[in-house]
């Protein structure tokens, strides 16, 4: 596990040296910082750091494949879960840009179909922030019917079946992590489109931001780039990696830490965002969770100084990842893991990268 003296010298290096976790060198040279982190946890995965989307150290470790003996490479797939969220919310403010979407109108306005009255209420904007109130149907008819998690359905019939429960709690009231949010939201995107979900992802967002690895399809699912998830590896046991179409907006997605460091800088640091969809990206929708559309919005304190940063983390089937980026200084870290290391001990040690310390 992290130690507190492990956190100490890395930030009095780094308090000596600013950015010297990100500062320019060989992309496969020793890192203090991650080849502790790497002994002291038995870390596999890739961990890259990178300025304007460009690489500046990257490095694999362990295995993708434990039984196959097949090394991590850093161009390893990795599942990336709620990543995909925040990829999602791009794909929306594009079209909220193109006029075919808005944040703030009625959800009724695109699911023609759905209950007037807590339509009404809900909006788009407190779907992307998890705040909607509608509540977890989805989850509630799997508890009875185990085959729920199994079955596809295209999402107009997903919303019919498991997002028409009475609100939980006044829509922007409070922070509800659940699937039926995305699941609304594939279908509110296939509304205005006329697309699948995935296609006018791959043709609003990811092929315009060159994310030619990151994808949901079965394909990509079954790679032989796939690193397999696993909930131990002394033995090894994978978890199960089922994919639902009508959940991919919430966590479905797959993905490499090149993409990843590409997406973070064309998406915070470029004009592919207009600037009001750039600042809807950053705001703080629920405070209590640091929850703005589709990912986290933090403050990290750097030499003494408080630095924004866009904030994305995964979790699904043994995968789990973080993708940071410092709004100031145009550095990101992402880091994919398959052999479900605790989330926060991920986030720590992002911040350890970032030379972020806790304010006295």
């Amino acid at each position: 596990m992290l130690h507190r003296r492990d956190l100490l010298l890395a930030g009095a290096g780094l308090a000596l040296a600013p950015g010297a976790a990100l500062a320019a060198k060989p992309l496969g040279a020793a890192n203090p910082i991650v080849d502790a982190f790497v002994k002291d946890q038995g870390f596999n995965g890739v961990v890259m750091l990178g300025k304007a989307g460009k690489p500046t150290y990257a490095r694999a470790f362990g295995m993708a494949d434990l039984e196959a003996a097949r090394p991590a490479t850093v161009d390893t797939v990795y599942g990336i879960a709620s990543i995909s969220k925040w990829l999602t919310s791009t794909t929306v403010l594009k079209l909220v840009e193109a006029g075919k979407l808005s944040l703030d109108a009625p959800i009724t306005t695109y699911l023609v179909d759905y209950r007037a009255d807590t339509g009404a209420k809900v909006t788009l904007r407190r779907l992307l922030s998890n705040s909607s109130g509608v509540p977890n149907g989805f989850i509630a008819a799997a508890k009875t019917d185990p085959g729920v998690l199994t079955r596809d359905l295209p999402a107009a019939e997903a919303v019919r079946r498991y997002c028409q429960g009475d609100l939980a709690f006044e829509p922007g009231a409070r922070f509800d992590y659940a699937m039926t949010n995305w699941i609304m939201v594939v279908a509110a995107i296939e509304a205005v489109t006329g697309q699948t979900y995935q296609d006018a992802m791959r043709a609003t967002a990811l092929d315009p931001l060159g994310l030619k690895t990151t994808d949901a399809s079965q394909a990509t699912a079954t790679s032989p780039r796939l690193a397999a998830g696993y909930a131990s590896v002394a033995p090894p046991v994978r978890r199960p990696n089922t994919r639902l179409s009508f959940t991919n907006a919430g966590g479905g997605y797959f993905s490499t830490a090149s993409d990843l460091l590409k997406a973070a800088h064309q998406i915070f640091d470029t004009n592919f965002l207009a600037p009001a969809s750039q600042t809807a990206l950053r705001t703080i929708e629920v405070a209590s969770d640091s929850y703005a559309l589709g990912g986290r919005i933090r403050t990290l304190w750097v030499d003494g100084k408080p630095c924004p940063a866009g904030w994305e983390t995964g979790n699904t089937a043994g995968y789990r990842s973080v993708l940071g980026h410092r709004f100031d200084a145009r550095t990101s870290v992402v880091i994919l893991n398959n052999t479900s290391l605790s989330q926060k001990t991920l986030d720590l040690f992002a911040d350890q990268l970032f030379g972020a310390v806790t304010p006295a």
